[in-house]
């Protein structure tokens, strides 16, 4: 087939002289791909939020939600508040994800809950009263103390050392896969079925590799590869016994740490200086996450059903990304870290210091140990919300999720309102305020340096747009910007929507209109803009 190049003229502003030049090519007939509307999800996004950004998923997770007990409408908040059991304030059994289930189908996006797999789930005292892991009275003085409630001791001695033999039992009850199918049972009962309007996607657990610090309280030692393995399909199980058509997502591990070591060897390695792992070399030196895709595709064919269909992890930069800091070292930093997600070359300079790759690598581990497993990023963050920078790192993490084929994923959390983030969130799912969308087929979209200029590029079903994303990371400075475009022919209308620092909301800028072989643009420094070629 004979394709027609054809760019645009267009000025967004006066061309300054001196702007440095970036020259970007789209080919809308190569590289395509479906992009899973799933990775435009949130967390604990209210019903105004979620239908504002248009978003399509919204997870309940955390470390409480390891502990949460269903039937007393409690959770234990571990290491992040003093270990405490405390009341939800419905007293109704399951009044908490009853109500983040209603929140999210309000905003029109599928709620995501999490399944304690963990031994022990919070309880509470007389007249739903706290109660603490780590009592001062019963355990004796510590080195901290909730503020206010000075019985919640945070289990270190006040000579430094780590409490230990406290009695689970003080502020929990035992967790049981039977107690989890009775809440998946309730669940269906005053929703639905999966297979309709109810409750789609369970994730089991949140960082179960890190249970020995998170939950040191109820957990204290690091779990195996073999008991992380047979957790997961115990209850995988529970939720697919009862609901087959539901969605099990796991292992929902924290980190790079938590993909390659199992609990019980970082807990390990953090003992003997990191020289030695001897649950890793106990199994082969497989790492961890390989090793649990092997064991659930095993189980898929003991059992005769699939047992987990994503596999489910969380990310976030290592060097100070996922922070406020906004110093111009961190703000560049912060662009040239999302190629962790992706570049096969990219060598990350944290602690991690080896070649991430992260999207890519998800994929080869589903295709050489469990095929037809979906991907998902359930938590991701790289920080500055509040900051243009933040905005341009959020943009360039959905459109990488994109290009690159992830299946779902999850901002942790939901940026406050009207932030340059949750702007930046906006220009993909609902940028004019009628829900118009970035597009759902992904094409290729090439730049010289996308630490500096990132751009994606797509084809819009609903009226055979193709939309471009560009994110003009640049600290300072105009951009003289020119789009060469392959497989697009006749003049065509194309909208311009912005976001830049000042002022920090989406503008739609004049209609542009196709006319020759060239499109240039000056985009300012730190900026967001879509073109929409109708």
């Amino acid at each position: 087939m004979r394709h027609t190049v054809l760019a645009l003229l267009v000025v967004l502003g006066p061309v300054f002289a001196g702007a440095q030049a970036v020259a970007i090519a789209v080919d809308v007939n190569r590289d395509r791909k479906p992009i899973n509307p799933n990775i435009y999800g949130l967390a604990y996004a209210s019903s105004t939020q979620l239908r504002d950004l248009n978003a399509t998923l919204n997870r309940r997770g955390g470390n409480p939600t390891s502990r949460y007990n269903w039937t007393q409408n409690a959770d234990n908040r571990g290491f992040d508040w003093f270990f405490e059991s405390l009341p939800y304030p419905s007293p109704n059994a399951n009044g908490e994800t009853d109500a983040f289930v209603q929140n999210s189908k309000t905003g029109g996006a599928e709620p995501m809950l999490t399944m304690p797999m963990i031994d022990w789930v919070a309880k509470l005292g007389p007249g739903r009263s706290r109660l603490a892991s780590f009592s001062v009275q019963k355990y004796g003085r510590q080195q901290g103390a909730d503020p206010g409630w000075s019985d919640a001791g945070n289990g270190v001695r006040q000579a430094g050392t780590t409490l230990t033999g406290n009695d689970p039992n003080d502020a929990n009850v035992q967790n049981s896969t039977a107690l989890q199918g009775a809440w998946v049972d309730a669940l269906k009962q005053r929703w639905g079925s999966a297979a309709t309007t109810g409750v789609k996607y369970y994730l089991l657990d949140n960082e179960p590799s890190i249970w020995f610090e998170a939950h040191r309280d109820v957990a204290p030692a690091g779990l195996t590869m073999d008991q992380a393995k047979q957790k997961m399909i115990d209850y995988a199980l529970t939720v697919k016994n009862r609901e087959p058509n539901a969605l099990v997502l796991g292992p929902e591990e924290w980190g790079w740490g938590g993909f390659i070591y199992s609990g019980f060897d970082q807990q390990a390695g953090a003992q003997n200086g990191y020289t030695n792992f001897p649950d890793r070399n106990a199994h082969g030196g497989i790492d961890y996450v390989p090793y649990l895709l092997q064991k659930m595709r095993q189980a898929q064919a003991q059992y005769g059903r699939r047992l987990l269909d994503v596999l489910s992890l969380h990310y976030y930069p290592q060097s100070g990304e996922f922070s406020n800091d906004v110093s111009p070292n961190m703000q560049l930093l912060r662009n040239r870290s999302t190629r962790s997600l992706w570049d096969p070359n990219y060598v990350d300079v944290s602690w991690i210091s080896t070649k991430v790759n992260l999207i890519p690598r998800m994929r080869s581990w589903v295709n050489q140990h469990y095929p037809g497993t979906r991907i998902a990023l359930t938590e991701y963050n790289w920080g500055a919300e509040g900051h243009i920078n933040g905005a341009t790192a959020q943009a360039d993490c959905l459109g990488i999720f994109g290009r690159e084929g992830l299946d779902l994923a999850n901002r942790w959390t939901t940026p406050a309102t009207n932030s340059p983030a949750y702007n930046a969130f906006k220009m993909y799912r609902n940028y004019d305020g009628r829900k118009s969308t970035f597009g759902e087929t992904s094409v290729r979209a090439t730049v010289p340096n996308p630490d500096e200029v990132a751009a994606f590029a797509a084809r819009r079903a609903s009226d055979g747009a193709l939309t471009i994303m560009v994110i003009n990371k640049r600290l300072t400075g105009n951009t003289a910007a020119t789009i060469n475009l392959t497989g697009i022919t006749g003049n065509r209308v194309v909208e311009a929507h912005q976001l830049k620092a000042s002022p920090n909301r989406i503008v739609r800028l004049a209609d542009l209109r196709t006319a020759s072989s060239r499109l240039t643009a000056t985009l300012p420094a730190q900026s967001i803009t879509l073109f929409v070629v109708k």
